[in-house]
């Protein structure tokens, strides 16, 4: 801790002294070429249709971040990660033990969802995923952008527009934009080969060294087409990425008094699960009844009272009532546990859950090509693929529980969730002018799918007979955009810039089921349970669960195949009233085939205060629509309670339950933004600073409700539950308003002397998101003793205090000669974990008391050196000093496997990261 207050102190120190040094610099006498600021400032096309301005001249924030050149010493390798760290208005983390979302970490801009922020590639929308956020992270029940499936090797730059801009660029755009711009570079091969791992005492569930391996390989090459200015450009990476394991050491019970007999028959040759089906209608019974008698005498740690009682019970009913794990406290069921471990050479930590990021090999290809028809019109290309395949870990499934059938895993499993996600791209158009208009016609097409193919795993009523491995179905999305720009400039006053355009959006969101074993639920015939025939159970009388354990496939009734359009116009005329005055105005009308229309319009100003004083302001409504995914998700269970066959699960907008409740049909998302802030340049001292207040109001926010249960709804729902024969079900809905207001400051400054180059770049962000106003419940669920399943206590963290709301980071890039040294400091501010819990030991749970995770530092470091002008080495180090969040609190743990917070975003749970990188190009 020491040192890392001590490097972060000299950083700051380092940065006021060459900003001091910059202000007096004019005053000391230094030989007139020992000192260089860089005057060339960096340009900026987002946010505007006029062209390219200078970042402090325009009219809203936008950040650029030259990812081609910091590839080379920066330690992140994926979008996501990268932006973390260099972006504090933007938050992304690798997700744990959540499904399909190990594999893909929801991203979050200015504390808004990861579905309000638009991606483009080139300027050009950019698909959303497939998946659904249902699991318990920041971002439950959104739809965002897949940023992993670009590789960042592909970018130039991105650019990221911190305001809201859906009057500009359409739905989504509440937070801002991010703009991925791909190389175009020409006339040679680069690449890089990286190695890496987390060195630190955690690795490998707390008994250290390293995991979490990862190889990736990036290969860039491109080449002229034609001499007026063709290229293209194409992009290869592949990555290999082992897990890491964060559990501490399993410590509740595993195996109970019955498992320990069943084991010791089985190592005789006798499984005791051949011996019955169901087992309240074993015909051999008092052959089992023998078995228990003979090999529960083999079991030397039992009591002698236990021993008398198991040989004096002569039916099942009685051995039951024997061995049932109700008979036995906690602390003697772990000493079962203990004694059992060791007579079969085991230990705990065999039981542990894979509690990390998740195995993913990525292969990746992207091309960028434009050729140049004549000398007015070029026509262009730009799109890739990549293929996905990750594994993660579900949930232990341990001997002692129902869901485990011993027969075939008598020490139990660990499931695993195998996701093959594919992403596909591919833009064309042609650009050019006519008559002084520049116009650009495109279309866009995308489509990202998820397929499910679980692992390790079993449908426990399939008994013996059960599968290891099921294809569970998937989710796929596709989108097709055509867009037709025009933009022309007048000599008007300083000048005037008028942009008009149009544009049409397809979008189809399907889900495919999963074969019927992953679903089913079996009786002891062997055939699909029809809610009256027999099915199998264990020892004890627990009936066994259908479908693939960890994640139950997706049924018939859950398929579907939407479609939905959209078509836009919008204007946006830029007004340069004076050299000193600029005022942008834009207005956009959108309708969608399945909810309606909406307009929204955007006015926008910078004032040139002095020659490099600059204030700005900007107000906009917004919207977004409800993604299509929200309407048609849906996945359900079934279960067989009070001896009823029950759905619970997730149903859809436009299902028949929704409407006997009267849930409303989903609309758009509304907003409204102000920001207002200044940018200051000083450039004798190579100083620019930037300062935006800002603030959202988003009303009728769609969140995914927690389960409403049939014994907590009104009599008149519950009614319709009845004539459904449904138990439990949850909803998208425009439920809530929520206000977000917040700072961004970044104060960034170069200087280069005697071949020295140095820049140092602070930037801070500070946001707060609440719910304002009553939850909008509606129908037959309107009650407010349901406003906490509507809008639940964790739904409320997950919105406003499971990500930062302070996030800062402090770098320093320093070049001389061949050697470039990089340092950066990284603050996250506190969040709060989403589990209710007795915090502060009084024995009393109040409704919102959860635990705090404090705030940290993290510091990473790292060299590069080219040894010639084709080969180069960097090593570094991200998280110098193995910091690691909070730990949980007991009562969230689950048996001391979740050591950290899985519900929170702020910077993982991997710790230390060594890497070596080998650059080139020819």
């Amino acid at each position: 801790m020491r040192n890392k207050k001590t490097i972060l102190s000299a950083s700051v120190l380092f940065f006021l002294g060459v900003f001091t040094y910059g202000q007096e610099k004019d005053s000391i006498k230094t030989n007139k070429d020992s000192i260089k600021t860089n005057n060339v400032e960096e340009v900026v096309v987002l946010g505007s249709r006029a062209g390219a301005r200078s970042k402090t001249d325009s009219p809203v924030p936008v950040d650029v971040f030259n990812v081609k050149e910091s590839s080379i010493i920066l330690p992140q390798t994926n979008i996501g990660q990268i932006l973390n760290a260099v972006a504090p208005s933007f938050t992304s983390t690798i997700q744990t033990n959540s499904d399909g979302t190990d594999h893909l970490d929801p991203a979050q801009l200015r504390g808004l969802g990861p579905d309000q922020v638009l991606v483009l590639v080139n300027g050009k929308r950019r698909h959303t995923s497939a998946l659904v956020n249902v699991n318990g992270t920041p971002g439950r029940g959104t739809v965002g952008t897949d940023l992993n499936a670009i590789p960042s090797f592909a970018l130039n730059r991105i650019e990221v527009l911190r305001d809201g801009a859906a009057a500009q660029y359409g739905s989504d755009a509440i937070a801002g934009v991010i703009n991925l711009d791909l190389k175009r570079d020409t006339g040679k091969l680069a690449g890089q080969i990286s190695y890496g791992g987390n060195l630190t005492p955690t690795a490998n569930d707390h008994t250290g060294d390293f995991d979490g391996q990862n190889i990736q390989l990036d290969l860039n090459y491109g080449n002229k087409i034609g001499t007026k200015g063709g290229f293209f450009n194409i992009t290869w990476s592949s990555q290999f990425r082992n897990p890491t394991y964060r559990a501490g050491t399993e410590n509740g019970p595993i195996y109970n008094a019955y498992n320990a007999i069943e084991q010791r028959a089985l190592n005789d040759g006798v499984n005791l699960s051949s011996l019955f089906t169901n087992i309240n209608n074993t015909p051999n019974s008092q052959q089992l009844v023998n078995y228990i008698h003979q090999y529960a005498q083999n079991v030397n740690y039992f009591s002698q009272d236990l021993q008398n009682s198991i040989q004096g019970a002569n039916t099942i009913s009685g051995l039951q009532n024997v061995l049932k794990s109700a008979n036995f406290t906690r602390d003697q069921l772990n000493y079962f546990t203990d004694q059992e471990l060791a007579y079969r050479g085991q230990s705990r930590k065999d039981f542990n859950m894979q509690v990390g990021q998740s195995k993913l090999n990525n292969h990746q290809l992207f091309i960028n090509a434009e050729l140049p028809i004549n000398d007015n019109w070029k026509v262009y290309t730009f799109g890739g693929y990549s293929l996905r395949h990750g594994t993660s870990g579900g949930f232990y499934r341990r001997p002692s529980e129902s869901r485990t059938f011993t027969g075939l895993y008598p020490s139990g499993y660990l499931p695993q969730i195998g996701t093959d996600i594919q992403d596909i791209s591919l833009a064309a158009g042609i650009k050019g002018k006519w008559e002084g208009w520049n116009i650009d016609f495109s279309n866009t097409y995308g489509q990202n799918s998820f397929t499910y193919n679980i692992q390790n795993t079993g449908n426990t009523s399939l008994r013996f007979a059960s599968p290891r491995e099921f294809n569970a179905g998937g989710l796929r999305f596709s989108q097709n955009t055509i867009n037709l720009d025009f933009s022309k400039k007048y000599d008007v006053w300083e000048g005037i810039n008028v942009a008009f355009g149009a544009e049409h959006r397809y979008e189809n969101f399907k889900i495919t089921q999963g074969e019927e074993a992953s679903y089913a639920t079996y009786d002891t015939s062997g055939n699909v349970w029809n809610g009256n025939s027999v099915r199998p159970t264990d020892f004890f009388g627990a009936l066994l669960p259908g479908g693939s354990q960890v994640f139950n496939g997706f049924k018939p009734e859950n398929a579907v195949d939407k479609n939905r359009q959209s078509v836009a116009a919008y204007a946006d005329v830029e007004f340069n009233f004076t050299n000193w005055l600029l005022v942008d105005a834009a207005a956009r009308y959108e309708n969608y085939s399945d909810f309606g229309s909406t307009f929204n319009y955007k006015l926008a100003s910078r004032i040139k205060v002095a020659p490099n004083f600059n204030v700005r302001f900007a107000g906009s409504t917004g919207f977004r629509a409800p993604s299509i995914h929200q309407i048609y998700y849906n996945v359900t269970s079934t279960l067989f309670t009070n001896n009823q066959l029950l759905e619970v699960g997730t149903f859809s907008n436009d299902s028949q339950l929704a409407g006997l409740l009267g849930m409303p049909k989903l609309k758009q998302e509304t907003s409204k933004s102000a920001s207002v802030g200044f940018t200051y340049k000083i450039p004798s001292a190579g100083l620019s600073f930037t300062a935006d207040g800002y603030f959202t109001r988003i009303d009728n926010r769609i969140i995914l409700t927690d389960q409403f249960l049939r014994k907590d709804v009104p009599a008149d729902a519950q009614k319709e539950y009845d004539k459904l024969n449904v138990n439990g079900a949850q909803f998208f809905t425009n439920a809530i308003d929520t206000e977000t207001k917040g700072l961004d400051v970044v104060i960034s400054h170069n200087v280069r002397f005697s071949g020295v180059k140095l820049d140092n770049n602070f930037a801070i962000n500070l946001n707060k998101t609440k719910q304002v106003g009553d939850v909008h419940s509606a129908g037959l669920l309107q009650s407010p003793q349901l406003e906490k399943v509507y809008f639940s206590e964790k739904s409320r963290i997950y919105l406003e205090e499971a990500v930062p709301r302070v996030k800062a980071s402090l770098s320093h890039t320093l070049s001389w000669k061949d050697a470039t040294f990089y340092l950066r400091n990284t603050y996250f501010g506190k969040v709060t974990g989403a589990d209710v819990i007795d915090v502060n030991g009084d024995g009393i749970i109040d409704f919102n008391e959860h635990q705090q995770i404090g705030d940290k530092i993290i510091t990473d470091i790292s060299a590069a050196y080219q040894f010639t002008k084709n080969v180069g080495l960097t090593l570094g180090v991200n998280n110098l000093f193995d910091i690691y969040p909070t730990k949980n609190l007991a009562a969230s743990t689950n048996n001391d496997q979740f050591i950290y917070s899985r519900s929170t975003s702020q910077f993982g749970q991997n710790g230390r990261y060594v890497f070596a990188r080998l650059n080139f190009n020819f």
